[in-house]
């Protein structure tokens, strides 16, 4: 038994819209770590409460969380307060990423390439949508993941209904131009300088709808790893990617969506930073064209779990 990273929970679960992949995805990273010697035990934050989570004793956690709750920020400053190492990006990039509107400030301001948008705030704001931006657009809830309160808009006669259904989602909605093209994803390992891109994957949905069905449940949604592309082009996007998640402050693993247009211009949409882990998820099948094992790739994310607040008076220790 690999004993060097000690008693392990996978959280997952959790009570967010995208709680049943969780349960697909923490099984799927517990049923590796077992097979790799880990002492792992499922967490399911959605039936068990922090107090629980305490008592575990564990001496890290892999947090297989999607969406609120478990990818916003919220279980990391609770696994910090409790001061449990943990997987992936702190309480501040978790919320920020999470929150696409933030997420596209914060790249703009870096000069990173993404698509125009709006901030709509009531159906008045509706009106001036098709000429900012033009037709077709995307709305979206600016919290959600997994193509869950989104809706795509052909005409002007549907922005109204296309609100009344992503409304109920955020009290705020994200209105972005819409990018024709490939579909692309780049998932990202590590932390800082020491960041790299595993190799692009492109998605081929059936009908070009990449859905929440098309996602996890489908047989038919094609993927190409890596990508056929121009290997310099492969590497501007690789390092657009890479640049996404530096300038959010991720770490551990995260996944960056990407559409190339026409004139094969990359444009990034958003970035995960608690990707799925099932079967049809996409950083294990990038790891596995870069040579890598599901069941290592599970221990490469386990092994860089840390609690990134530092306490003071280990600051005080280190400067001694």
């Amino acid at each position: 038994m690999n004993m060097t990273l000690g008693k392990v929970g996978v959280l997952y679960g959790g009570r967010s819209a995208e709680r049943e992949v969780s349960l697909m995805s923490g099984q799927a990273v517990y049923e590796a770590l077992i097979s790799e010697g880990v002492n792992a035990h499922l967490f399911d934050t959605g039936q068990h409460g922090l107090g629980e989570l305490a008592a575990q004793q564990f001496d890290r956690v892999f947090v297989a969380l999607h969406g609120r709750y478990g990818e916003d920020g919220t279980i990391q400053g609770a696994l910090e307060l409790l001061g449990i190492p943990y997987t992936g990006s702190g309480h501040l990039a978790s919320a920020v990423a999470m929150d696409k509107i933030m997420t596209k400030r914060l790249w703009q301001q870096a000069g990173l390439p993404t698509p125009d948008y709006r901030v709509v705030f009531n159906e008045q704001d509706l009106l001036d949508l098709p000429q900012a931006l033009s037709l077709p657009l995307i709305l979206k809830a600016p919290n959600e993941g997994s193509t869950i309160g989104l809706c795509k808009v052909t005409a002007s006669d549907q922005l109204s209904e296309a609100y009344r259904q992503v409304s109920p989602y955020d009290s705020v909605i994200l209105a972005e131009k819409f990018i024709t093209g490939r579909e692309l994803t780049v998932a990202v390992l590590g932390k800082g300088l020491g960041a790299a891109a595993l190799p692009i994957i492109e998605i081929i949905a059936p009908g070009g709808s990449y859905d929440y069905q098309s996602k996890y449940f489908s047989d038919e949604t094609q993927y190409l790893c890596p990508a056929s592309l121009p290997n310099a082009l492969s590497d501007q996007i690789s390092e657009i990617a890479v640049r996404a998640y530096r300038v959010l402050g991720c770490e551990g693993w995260a996944r960056a969506d990407v559409m190339l247009d026409a004139d094969m211009r990359p444009w990034l949409l958003e970035m995960n930073t608690s990707p799925g882990m099932t079967g049809h998820s996409l950083v294990p099948m990038a790891a596995k064209a870069a040579g890598m094992s599901f069941g290592e790739l599970c221990v490469k994310i386990l092994s860089q779990a840390r609690c990134k607040v530092l306490q003071p008076h280990l600051v005080s220790q280190a400067q001694e």
